[in-house]
């Protein structure tokens, strides 16, 4: 059984895979096979990229970073999700307060298509824009217009315990930034709520604490100048040869402007 699975491989769900990965906890991403930010024709407003950016290589530089971090990816979809206590996923709707008594003890089975079906702890929605797989666990949909988003506090977590959503499922503003900075949020609230020992995820210079007669927290790091500079060597090297070429892509229409062109 995984500790997180991330049901969505866009931009919310991928911050929230770099987080709880980076908190040591077994992190898998169900990744739908393209987030809606591929549509984008240039990344304009994405703060520390001047000029902007090609949404595409964004998405793929981030994918690299939570791989990085220790996230792992599954391509699929998922169909539903129930407490592992429910046999059948269409009668745990029925079930309440069941549900939420049972889930974080038990965790949670995600059904795919064509798929074995997947187990873990805990899960975090951050696809959009179908939230058909939650409806067995009544975790508070509201409908406007065509789409369901999700009920959801001030840190991400639903009304069953353990099942969080991030980004534009839980009606975050349609913005890669919003997205990125509420995923991150969610799995801060992921990582509090499980047995993470963890403090703040921050890497500092060497002495930051220990020389204030501080123990390093869990989840930082104190590196000395030569690490810093390793560091940045291979970080500098990513980026160099990440955008020395185009993307061999462009962005994908909307389907209803497709079916028009057929």
């Amino acid at each position: 059984m995984r500790d997180v699975c991330i049901v969505g491989g866009g931009v919310a769900g991928l911050a929230a895979s770099i987080f709880t990965a980076r908190a040591g906890l077994d992190t898998l991403v169900v990744d739908g096979g393209e987030s809606i930010l591929a549509r984008n024709a240039s990344l304009e407003n994405f703060p520390g990229f001047p000029d902007g950016l090609d949404a595409r290589r964004y998405l793929q530089l981030t994918r690299e970073q939570a791989r990085n971090a220790g996230a792992t990816f599954e391509l699929g979809h998922v169909t539903h999700v129930h407490p592992v206590t429910d046999t059948d996923p269409a009668e745990s709707q029925e079930i309440g307060a069941t549900t939420r008594e049972s889930s974080l003890e038990d965790g949670f089975v995600l059904e795919t298509e064509g798929g074995e079906p997947l187990e873990a702890r805990r899960v975090v929605a951050a696809s959009w824009s179908n939230s058909d797989y939650l409806v067995p666990l009544d975790v508070g949909r509201k409908q406007r217009g065509n789409k369901h988003f999700v009920a959801v506090d001030e840190a991400g977590r639903t009304a069953v315990d353990g099942v969080y959503a991030a980004g534009r499922i839980a009606d975050e503003p349609h913005q890669a930034i919003v997205a990125a900075g509420h995923g991150a949020k969610v799995a801060l609230a992921v990582i509090h709520d499980s047995d993470a020992n963890f403090y703040h995820d921050w890497v500092v210079p060497e002495g930051y604490f220990t020389e204030r007669g501080i123990e390093v927290p869990p989840g930082c790091e104190e590196i000395d100048d030569a690490e810093r500079r390793e560091r940045d060597e291979r970080a500098r090297k990513s980026v160099l040869e990440a955008f020395a070429e185009p993307l061999d892509e462009t962005p994908t229409m909307h389907p209803s402007v497709e079916r028009e062109r057929e």
